[in-house]
């Protein structure tokens, strides 16, 4: 059904890749591990582009630091020793500044002052929390839902519980809620299991990523969702 012809009655939105490159994160946090292996005597430069590119081959079954020190050469032996040190520093990481997408604040305040607008992210809550500081985010919303917060990695998107308990906290059934989120697998997945609608913006590294399944709107951006539901 139509966006504009019947309006949802709350939103919910994506974190990263949505409303901030998280790239922009995973530099700086691979950054951080490089410097605490110079410390153990590891090449700092070497290290940090191991951790980034295993951090943007993906870290939703996690072992980022395991697969990047076995791609640095470091034997199984010495890498066990080293995990814990390096979790530490990854973990510990907090930006100072994220810079959300061009025109992602303004959009996100226009939906805001529209509907009622939940945060539904996955990931480790100490980081996504950061994430949410760093980006001046963390006053944007009705509330914020972190899926790690509810039980594990066994409850991140596409699970329908992050956003079951999204829409009791706002008060409205999933079916009127519209996801708004990058990833087809993820954000549409869970609105799909639910019967909410969603609209996909093709940001970050999943702007290319089959349609599947496929979202009730595709839009460039955040500014483009906002206008889509009447708030732009």
């Amino acid at each position: 059904m139509d966006l504009i012809q019947k309006p949802p009655l709350a939103v919910v939105i994506d974190l990263d890749d949505t409303l901030f490159p998280q790239s922009s994160y995973l530099y700086g946090a691979s950054r951080a591990v490089g410097r605490a292996g110079a410390a153990a005597g590891l090449d700092q430069i070497r290290l940090t582009r191991a951790v980034r590119r295993s951090l943007l081959a993906g870290s939703d079954s996690g072992g980022t630091i395991d697969r990047a020190l076995a791609a640095y050469g470091i034997s199984p032996d010495l890498a066990a020793d080293l995990i814990p040190t390096l979790v530490a520093a990854f973990t510990a990481y907090r930006p100072r500044r994220l810079p959300p997408y061009p025109g992602a604040l303004a959009a996100l305040a226009a939906v805001s002052a529209r509907y009622p607008v939940a945060c539904l992210t996955d990931g480790t809550p100490a980081i996504q929390r950061a994430k949410l500081a760093a980006t001046g985010l963390a006053d944007s919303f009705t509330t914020i839902v972190i899926t790690d917060e509810l039980g594990g990695r066994t409850l991140r998107k596409p699970h329908p519980e992050g956003l079951r308990q999204a829409a009791e906290t706002l008060g409205v059934a999933p079916a009127d809620l519209v996801v708004i989120g990058d990833r087809p697998g993820k954000d549409m997945a869970v609105a799909v299991a639910l019967g909410a609608r969603s609209i996909r913006v093709r940001t970050g590294e999943y702007a290319d990523a089959p349609d599947s399944p496929p979202a009730t709107a595709s839009v460039s951006d955040l500014s483009a969702a906002a206008a889509l539901l009447g708030a732009g």
